[in-house]
């Protein structure tokens, strides 16, 4: 269960798939001054709980927390309530890793050894990985990007990336979120805001980056090449 001190809170609710279910798990949510930061939803198409719906709601803030859990409970369409920790205190920060096989796995390489010496210390830094080929397919992923939740940097790992990829790239950099690339063919070096040659180095810098323990900051060296 979460500290009540603590300025983020989890919340696991199995409904009944119906209408008007949202609205009545908000209003409580509202009348509690719960701050709803993540919610996700999905159906159950097996098991115990199998044609009903697993909301998964983060917020911070609220006041009378065992209360708002107490009233949630009460609610004609819910089964279940149960607290949790959130995910950024589990998993927390998110590096992700998009482009060909060979490369992705270099750079994962990389990241993970850099995340073990920063996570052994307590920090939280996760790292997700999908190898893909495709100019549409890439471009749609870093897309993807912005949308992911504690998604903290993106690496972009190829030989050959360019073209609406790109442009992908420009709208995932607005949305908050830096980008490495590899040195490779293509337009979207120029885009990126640190170029590396090196793979393994490449997913070590993008792990510095988002600890908060290290030194190294994208900013400072941002349009160079290593």
């Amino acid at each position: 269960m979460n500290d009540p001190a603590s300025d983020l809170f989890a919340i696991r609710i199995i409904v009944e798939n119906r209408q008007g279910v949202l609205r009545d798990i908000s209003t409580v949510l509202a009348q509690h001054e719960a701050n709803v930061m993540m919610i996700h939803q999905e159906i159950f198409d097996s098991g115990q709980f199998k044609g009903f719906a697993e909301l998964y709601i983060e917020y911070e803030n609220g006041s009378d927390y065992e209360g708002m859990i107490q009233e949630l409970s009460h609610l004609p369409t819910v089964r279940e309530v149960k607290p949790h920790e959130p995910f950024s205190h589990i998993y927390g920060t998110r590096v992700i890793i998009i482009g060909g096989g060979a490369q992705v796995a270099q750079v994962a390489l990389g990241a993970v050894n850099e995340a073990d010496r920063h996570n052994i210390r307590g920090e939280r830094i996760s790292v997700d990985t999908i190898p893909l080929v495709g100019e549409k397919t890439v471009a749609q992923a870093v897309d993807a990007v912005a949308r992911l939740p504690r998604a903290a940097i993106l690496v972009l790992a190829g030989s050959l990336m360019g073209g609406e990829i790109s442009n992908a790239v420009d709208r995932v950099k607005d949305a908050g979120i830096p980008v490495i690339a590899l040195k490779m063919a293509g337009s979207v070096p120029e885009h990126a805001d640190l170029v590396v040659t090196d793979p393994i180095q490449a997913g070590v810098f993008a792990v510095m980056h988002v600890s908060s323990k290290a030194v190294f900051d994208i900013k400072r060296v941002r349009g160079r090449e290593f």
